[in-house]
């Protein structure tokens, strides 16, 4: 896989980070892949920038281990730890903001990348969903930090989530709707933001040409 590996965005880190990853994209089979399962995680919840490689490090890293069916050691260190992050969400959120929104990032960013059969991995759809429901939440919405990151997971994934569980989609967004309606403290850009998603998702997970015009050069203003 050298040959992938300066595709990858990795100039942001540090060098052992960037040694150990180049070293995994190389030659799977060289590294301990249980260290370099906790390096990606661990510098996904540092920086949200990261998470959109992060995933892609991933999925390569889980084809190569798939050729070897006695092989999954990446994988499964790779979602026990999520696992183990996403149980102790609410703590990280009192924490810390920056570094909740860091998980919600990554953790859909691999609900994003990682597929069985073409499929999203099931055990994911509900961690997603619940992350997504939390940004809901009426003191999320007045913390544009994780309105903006509701608005862009639900333009990465909506569709795909909707599609493994429609029901409780429409859950989240009947609950994204009254806090558009309701809440009072709601700034310029999270209202902006959330009709957006609204209109998003009411046009079958596409803006009209006028309607993304418009929005995203209110953005721009």
């Amino acid at each position: 896989m050298d040959s992938v590996c300066v595709e990858y965005k990795l100039q942001t880190l540090d060098a052992g980070a960037q040694n150990l990853l180049k070293a995994a994209l190389k030659d799977p089979r060289a590294v301990d892949l249980e260290k370099v399962a906790t390096a990606i995680v661990d510098l996904s919840l540092k920086d949200s920038s990261f998470c959109k490689e992060a995933g892609r490090i991933c999925y390569a890293l889980i084809q190569e281990e798939a050729k070897d069916a006695n092989s999954t050691v990446f994988r499964r260190n790779l979602l026990t730890r999520l696992q183990q992050e996403f149980t102790v969400r609410k703590e990280t959120r009192k924490r810390s903001v920056s570094q909740w929104v860091c998980l919600v990032n990554f953790i859909c960013t691999i609900f994003d990348y990682l597929k069985v059969n073409n499929q999203p991995m099931a055990a994911l759809v509900q961690p997603v969903y619940d992350c997504l429901f939390r940004l809901v939440q009426p003191d999320a919405l007045t913390n544009e930090e994780e309105v903006d990151c509701l608005a862009m997971q639900l333009h990465r994934i909506g569709e795909q989530l909707e599609r493994a569980e429609a029901g409780r989609m429409d859950e989240l967004f009947y609950a994204l709707r009254d806090g558009f309606l309701l809440q009072e403290r709601l700034s310029s850009m999270a209202r902006l933001l959330l009709l957006e998603v609204l209109e998003f998702r009411a046009g079958g997970w596409k803006l009209s040409d006028t309607a993304q015009q418009y929005y995203y050069s209110e953005v721009a203003n």
